[in-house]
């Protein structure tokens, strides 16, 4: 499977991150390296991961010197061991050490957060359907949640733009879950309208209110098979709240349709890819 990701999601915030990090220009290199020679990268896989993000690893040498190129070994969504080499990288030496950093950075965050989410995916057995959230890197949402596709994952809601999630704050303030549902569906009748639960009284009072998507939030697994037996035919349902891998059988064994974790993007750990560079032979 192929993945696309639009260049224009990334080309910006590629050039911002190598303006942070070159600023008036790499003194280490330029005191080390002549402008004269050619070098030799390879991307390496130091741990078991999925990898995410090649194109914009390819862009941040491209940006540098567009002398630069990146041939892929593999391609996003590929499983790779240790020792894989994931791509080759040439062109002037002082370009791949420049763009190192920054290349780095962007390929292992979105392989951290494609190989957590397809641990998650995999714990699903297809069971349920792995959701990521809204908690990601501001700026970085769009990478991020390319990332969890690759992953294997799929995107909820991108912004607050496209979609009704009625929480907690919002029934408060607007007087309980019939009356903020009545609303939303007035203001944007063509979208979808989601309310989280927090209590089985709550679940009674979504579904009243003609709820698309029923979020139960935090509740025990227990509670959740009841909320999806009394939502059967009237919504679906989405789990929330302290989902871990470990708790995804659970949870998917509870006839949910959905399960969003935060942790996707939240709490993945950079992947370990190394670049290692030699003088490259006329």
């Amino acid at each position: 499977m192929s993945f696309l990701l639009d260049p224009s999601a990334y080309r910006d915030l590629v050039a911002s991150a190598l303006a942070e990090d070159i600023g008036s220009g790499d003194v280490t290199t330029e005191a080390t390296v002549t402008a004269d020679v050619r070098g030799h990268g390879v991307l390496v896989a130091k741990s078991a991961l999925i990898v995410a993000g090649l194109a914009i690893a390819g862009e941040a040498f491209a940006q540098v010197n567009r002398a630069t190129s990146l041939t892929r070994r593999v391609n996003d969504g590929a499983a790779c061991e240790p020792g894989a080499v994931l791509g080759d990288v040439r062109g002037p030496a002082r370009a791949l050490l420049t763009a190192e950093r920054v290349a780095l950075n962007f390929l292992q965050r979105l392989s951290g957060i494609a190989t957590v989410t397809r641990q998650f995916v995999e714990a699903a057995e297809g069971r349920i359907t792995v959701l990521d959230t809204r908690k990601t890197t501001p700026t970085l949402r769009a990478l991020e949640k390319y990332a969890v596709r690759v992953g294997g994952g799929t995107n909820h809601r991108f912004g607050l733009y496209d979609a009704f999630l009625i929480k907690d704050n919002h029934i408060r303030i607007a007087g309980g879950i019939a009356l903020a549902v009545q609303h939303a569906r007035r203001s944007r009748p063509d979208l979808q309208v989601e309310v989280e639960a927090q209590s089985s009284e709550q679940v009674d009072d979504a579904l009243a209110a003609g709820v698309d998507v029923l979020l139960v939030d935090n509740l025990p697994v227990h509670e959740v098979a009841e909320a999806v037996a009394r939502a059967r035919g009237r919504a679906r349902v989405e789990i929330s709240g302290g989902v871990t891998l470990d708790r995804i059988p659970a949870l998917a064994a509870t006839g949910a349709d959905f399960v969003s974790v935060g942790a996707l993007t939240h709490s993945a750990p950079a992947a370990d890819i190394s670049f290692e560079i030699e003088i490259e032979s006329s």
